[in-house]
């Protein structure tokens, strides 16, 4: 667990890709995928652990993958960033302009899309999922509040649900229901995200708790104000937790139907993220002083746990084992 007092967010992914290409004129593939590497290394530390368990020639796929998806959001959300509303809202709206442009063109010169297209392109990942996302994206702009988790299911099947979905062909699926179980587990993490970053959220001037179960509770905005968290609250924490690991006890199914070579990866990822949930509520659910957070000796300790569990050697044409000895770069 981390105290709130104690964390501190990443550098915004713009500052990060400022950086790596001053003075350049051109971004070329290679740099464009180190930019998206670092992205994932300073803002998704829990994935990027977990991409050591990839064979090497994927792990850059899962870095584009993350780094679109962080980019974006940065733009949206990063506290660092001294933008307005309007001028959050023309940055996305210009930054996801040149990408369907490049989508329909085949090329880019924007640093990040590099990478971001060529991965599109290189595993056939579908268009409709990548426009679904940037339109979550902009709904975090205009919509601060969510009446039901109906409501809440729209936002998060673009921002969650088909991260899962794009990066199935980087997994390799070999049975039909993958799209569905991973799916959930995007939906898991995001949800467990929620949990984790309510006092997050709220500086923002959001709520992702819908506004149903907060009645079902008790629980109103003078609560989130108060930064207190009472018995409504706890039970409002509790309840949603509930329902976060039922999807995660769903994604496990997905486990077996992925190729070997990418079930260890997965394996770690769901089990610390999930973990979150468990320190959430060791903390007693009081996400206002305490952002919980899974430490590296247990990253480790679950790491090994995976490594010497018993797995099936790869079929003929499958991907070989992750070298574990690396950075995680491309």
């Amino acid at each position: 667990m981390t105290r709130r007092g104690r964390y501190r967010h990443p550098a915004p992914s713009t500052a990060i890709v400022a950086a790596g290409v001053a003075g350049r004129q051109t971004v070329d593939l290679a740099t464009s995928y180190e930019l998206c590497r670092r992205m994932n290394a300073a803002h998704g530390r829990t994935y990027y652990f977990a991409t050591r368990f990839l064979p090497a020639a994927k792990r850059r796929h899962v870095h584009a993958l993350y780094g679109f998806a962080r980019y974006a959001d940065d733009i949206v959300d990063h506290m660092d960033l001294s933008w307005d509303a309007g001028r959050r809202r023309k940055e996305l709206e210009a930054w996801s302009e040149e990408f369907l442009r490049s989508l329909e063109a085949g090329r880019t010169d924007e640093p990040v899309l590099v990478a971001v297209l060529h991965t599109v392109e290189q595993l056939g990942i579908d268009h409709d999922d990548l426009r679904a996302f940037l339109r979550s994206m902009a709904m975090d702009l205009t919509v601060t509040r969510y009446p039901t988790y109906d409501d809440l299911s729209v936002y998060v099947y673009g921002s969650a649900a088909v991260i899962g979905s794009m990066m199935l062909p980087v997994l390799g699926p070999t049975h039909p229901d993958a799209r569905a179980r991973a799916m959930d587990l995007g939906v898991a993490f995001q949800l467990t995200n929620f949990l984790r970053d309510v006092a997050e959220d709220w500086d923002r001037g959001r709520i992702y708790l819908p506004l149903e179960d907060l009645d079902r509770f008790g629980v109103g905005e003078q609560d989130f104000r108060d930064r207190r968290v009472g018995p409504g609250f706890r039970r409002l924490l509790a309840f949603e937790a509930r329902r976060t690991r039922a999807l995660y006890r769903r994604a496990e199914e997905g486990w077996a139907m992925l190729t070997p070579s990418s079930r260890r990866c997965i394996r770690v990822a769901h089990r610390l993220y999930a973990e979150i949930l468990d320190r959430i509520e060791a903390a007693d659910w009081q996400v206002f002083g305490v952002r919980a957070a899974v430490p590296p000796g247990r990253k480790a300790a679950v790491a090994v746990r995976e490594l010497v569990r018993p797995s099936r050697p790869a079929a003929a044409g499958e991907d070989p084992p992750a070298d574990l000895g690396g950075t995680g770069a491309p």
